[in-house]
């Protein structure tokens, strides 16, 4: 497998400090066989060890994505909660949804298929962070629980830039999902839909919300759709047994 097979999205030249590297992967690319695959007839590139894929192929497609990195990922074991965990340590199965670090090579990375994985840096680029931040996060809190370990290292401007997730038209939730933001003042990011009782939301505006309460108002990104963009990305909305994808971040 070359490099080169591999299709990544990435924030725009400059967005973050010229010494800061960020990308998500995508499902082209890698050794994985259907449902993992590329979606269109070739392998595919599923970074995740916990949904049913042939592990020697995970364990290829974690090795391929290494060789793009200066320190191999120390994946999480993501359960939808705000707890945060130092990238640099070494301990395995850290049972976390997000990472944050002040040390150089050291990489954060989430994993998903639909939830919104937000990559930050400060200004100075001296710390950086990933968080999974699927709508039970971002109600109970996890970017606000980002910033607010990645100040404790610096306290300077931060930006943020949202990976692929599940767009606004395809995101349907029930009133239980309305009621969680309803109490964050986030009502403004739903609209009834067609669905009796269910309404449609938009991850990234409720993303941007729960930054701006902290402070981040510098945010990019948010253009793509995992529901439907079905040639790109895995979607467990769309396919219930699918593949991730990873979201990195590192400093040199």
């Amino acid at each position: 497998m070359k490099l080169a097979d591999l299709s990544l999205i990435a924030p725009s030249v400059g967005w973050f400090p010229a010494n800061v590297h960020a990308f998500s992967t995508t499902r082209i690319g890698g050794v994985s066989q259907a449902p993992y695959d590329s979606g269109n007839g070739n392998e595919g590139f599923n970074l995740g060890d916990h949904v049913s894929d042939n592990p020697c192929s995970v364990a290829l497609n974690r090795k391929i994505l290494n060789q793009r990195l200066p320190s191999p990922v120390n994946f999480l074991s993501q359960v939808h909660g705000v707890k945060l965990v130092d990238a640099s340590g070494l301990e395995a199965n850290r049972i976390a949804d997000g990472c944050f670090t002040a040390k150089k090579a050291v990489v954060c990375a989430v994993l998903t298929a639909d939830c919104l994985p937000v990559l930050l840096s400060n200004a100075s680029g001296t710390v950086v962070a990933a968080a999974h931040a699927g709508w039970r996060g971002l109600a109970a809190g996890i970017l606000q629980e980002t910033v607010k370990a990645m100040h404790e290292s610096a306290n300077d401007e931060i930006r943020a830039w949202l990976g692929p997730a599940i767009g606004s038209a395809q995101f349907e939730v029930g009133s239980d999902v309305l009621e969680a933001f309803s109490q964050l003042n986030a009502t403004h990011c739903f609209i009834p839909s067609k669905t009796g009782g269910k309404y449609l939301t938009d991850i990234y505006t409720l993303a941007k919300h729960a930054l701006a309460q902290v402070g981040v108002f510098q945010v990019s990104g948010g253009e793509h759709c995992t529901f439907t963009e079905a040639d790109k990305f895995y979607s467990y909305r769309r396919n219930g047994t699918t593949g991730r994808m990873a979201s990195v971040i590192w400093m040199d």
